[in-house]
């Protein structure tokens, strides 16, 4: 790397603590900085602007996977069924009261619901769910869905976006996570998925949930076959969306989790097959990677309040780490987590060790709820 790009990382680097706004060119050419500690020092005086108080939180909340029947195809996905396998299951409303009755026992205040493409489910079996939910449940958030299941909603039910969106928020939806944005890049998901929406699909879906009042996250799961402009591709399409509805309250990133072997069968002829992508012979990218572009978002992303740290695929120390590069919250206890853990990767904390992580780097651990409300404190914002 010669001066003038050192000196060019480093403009790049002063401007966005500054909160000046990075270009697209300003974001890709921070992927060329070598220094891992000048990036997390940038990234943290970010997040020290943005939550100037002592505080950094976590939350407590459960993910429930309703179902495991799945139309699409993820490359990188152990999880899902077809309809008719001997494992697949949709959770009784018996075993769903159980879950939610641990984690409200727990401390918990929501749960995130989320399946996969279930190819026969219609919108009243979502909408009896939820109404279901919300009355035994009246002060319990249901972050529910994906937009890439929303979207499946909509070809199923043959239904425009927003009538399906306002019928499920009216039975109770009270937020909409960010899963299923792997990268927001067309090509990127052509070659890593089938049957599942695309980038455009996938904001849409968001942007019809913000005009309605709703709020959501975003996330990017990165390592894999993306390039590293397409990250920052995927991230700029994040922060025209804010700029537009104002509606993301939190970014988080991972790596991809590569499954141990490669799931069988896919796209009718094999990992690697057709388009396939054996995601099993990509080598897991390291906590360099992580902690890299997890600085670059928050550097990036100046019109989205939060950034989680992802504990559940990077381990305690890396997630604790990662509260130095650009996040100012640990993410969920994860009372349970499906999806990653059938890749192969497990990690699990108990509450008092993210306090702990929280302590340790001179912070005060802090109780919030899906809307960055601290949940011990009348519902204050967490700034």
């Amino acid at each position: 790397m010669n001066i003038s790009m050192n000196r060019n990382i480093q403009k790049n680097l002063d401007k966005a603590s500054a909160g000046e706004r990075l270009t697209f060119a300003d974001g890709v050419a921070l992927f060329d900085c070598k220094d891992l500690n000048a990036l997390g020092k940038a990234a943290d005086a970010v997040t020290r602007r943005l939550h100037p108080k002592m505080y950094r939180t976590y939350n407590i909340d459960r993910n429930i996977n309703y179902t495991n029947v799945c139309a699409a195809v993820c490359d990188f996905c152990a999880f899902f069924r077809k309809s008719g396998a001997a494992d697949a299951y949709v959770l009784s409303r018996e075993e769903l009261y159980r879950k939610i009755d641990e984690t409200i026992a727990l401390g918990g205040d929501q749960a995130l619901l989320q399946g996969g493409n279930h190819p026969s489910l219609k919108l009243e079996w979502y909408e009896e769910l939820l109404r279901d939910l919300k009355s035994r449940y009246p002060n319990f958030n249901l972050h529910a869905f994906s937009a890439p299941e929303i979207w499946n909603f909509v070809k199923i039910n043959k239904l425009p976006l927003r009538e399906v969106l306002e019928r499920l928020k009216a039975a109770g939806m009270g937020s909409l996570p960010g899963g299923g944005g792997e990268i927001l890049v067309d090509r990127v998901r052509q070659a890593i998925t089938v049957n599942k929406c695309l980038t455009d699909e996938w904001l849409e879906v968001h942007r019809v949930w913000h005009q309605l009042g709703g709020r959501s996250t975003c996330t990017m799961m990165f390592g894999h076959v993306e390039t590293l402009p397409e990250r920052i591709e995927h991230l700029d399409r994040l922060r025209q969306l804010q700029d537009e509805t104002h509606g993301f309250t939190a970014f988080i990133c991972w790596t991809l989790q590569p499954p141990a072997t490669p799931p069988s069968p896919l796209r009718g002829g094999g990992a690697g097959a057709d388009g396939g992508t054996d995601m099993s012979r990509i080598p897991p990218a390291g906590s360099f990677e992580y902690l890299r572009t997890q600085a670059i978002a928050r550097l990036y992303l100046d019109n989205i309040p939060n950034i989680q740290s992802s504990w559940v695929t990077q381990g305690l120390k890396v997630g604790q780490l990662a509260l130095m590069f650009g996040a100012n919250d640990m993410g969920s206890l994860m009372i349970e987590e499906n999806v990653v853990a059938s890749a192969g990767t497990v990690h699990y904390l108990t509450l008092e060790q993210i306090k702990n992580a929280i302590r340790e780097l001179g912070y005060v651990p802090r109780q919030r709820d899906v809307f960055y409300r601290f949940v011990d404190a009348d519902s204050a914002p967490c700034v």
